[in-house]
């Protein structure tokens, strides 16, 4: 099979050519359509991980998903040759198996089929951001009027975020920089502050009784949660713990997106209902996933997709 990897940490991403996987116990064969680009991945590439996880070169790279099956190992349940899935693939070591590749024996516990109105392009898109942002935003629980920030809005877990709290009746407030207002407006936020700028003198000057909830998804997770009412609730997804925000009064949630089965379920529904958009940016074939690391790294809103089909 064809597929994207590195030779080494800090190295580019080149086009390899690799044997086929074969679908383990508990795992679903998928012939890849569609894949995107998360920080993790750029985290393997640059070699951020090396000492934390166990690898063995040449390490695939890419965790989201979408395709076709092929196969059905062992034990599992709920899925055939020929279902439509997407997911996520989630395993602690890395080498030869990534999904930046034409094929990948992922674990069934972190896949859903791939509904009628859900297109390829975007439930390869969808997983692991969507996961996440999720997560975050069942952790904080708003209600209807509740004034919630979304810290790193414009990219991919932050869009997601800022358009699952509007659909929960929020007043959101997305953290943009002015050029990017309109984008983060047009997922739904209610007013956006310049991370650039003195974030929190800006929030304070609408909101000086402070803030309900926070999704710290970038920035100062300790500042951020300053803005926060006594018992507020911040949901982080890079590391923020309670130890941080001591004697704050707040509560502090870290998040790992968990793409179960259920979780995908209901963010795939969620987009056939219309109530989620995912936004990809651009769109790259498979032999240049190399140069959507590097623009990922420049900025983007929202998600960069691969097309591997």
């Amino acid at each position: 099979m064809k597929a994207i990897a590195i030779d080494d940490f800090a190295t580019n991403p080149t086009v390899h050519d690799l044997p086929d996987p074969t679908a383990g116990a508990g795992e679903v064969l998928v012939r890849v359509e569609a894949s995107s680009v998360n920080g993790i991945d750029l985290s393997v590439a640059s070699g951020m991980v090396k000492g934390m996880m166990e690898y063995e070169l040449p390490i695939v790279l890419g965790r989201d998903y979408a395709g076709t099956v092929e196969a059905v190992g062992p034990g599992v349940t709920g899925f055939e040759v020929g279902d439509p899935v997407f997911g996520v693939f989630m395993k602690m070591t890395l080498g030869a198996f990534g999904t930046f590749a034409e094929l990948v024996a992922a674990p069934a516990l972190f896949a859903a089929k791939i509904p009628t109105g859900l297109a390829v392009e975007s439930a390869g898109a969808l997983a692991l951001a969507g996961a996440t942002a999720l997560t975050a935003i069942d952790a904080i629980n708003p209600k209807p009027g509740e004034i919630v920030l979304i810290s790193g809005a414009t990219g991919g877990v932050g869009s997601f975020a800022v358009q699952l709290a509007e659909e929960r009746g929020a007043t959101v407030i997305a953290t943009a920089r002015p050029e990017d207002a309109d984008y983060v407006t047009s997922l739904g936020a209610d007013e956006t502050v310049d991370y650039a700028a003195d974030l929190s003198a800006a929030v304070r000057a609408k909101h000086p009784d402070g803030i309900d909830a926070i999704v710290h998804a970038a920035g100062d997770g300790a500042q951020l949660a300053a803005l926060l009412k006594p018992g507020g609730r911040i949901a982080s997804t890079i590391g923020l713990t309670a130890e941080q925000v001591d004697g704050s009064g707040v509560q502090v949630t870290a998040v790992m997106g968990m793409p179960t089965t259920d979780i995908l379920g209901r963010l795939a529904t969620a987009v056939v209902n219309g109530d989620l958009t995912v936004p990809i940016d651009r769109t790259y074939a498979l032999q240049d996933a190399g140069q959507a690391l590097q623009d990922f790294t420049a900025g983007k809103r929202g998600k960069l997709a691969i097309t591997v089909r």
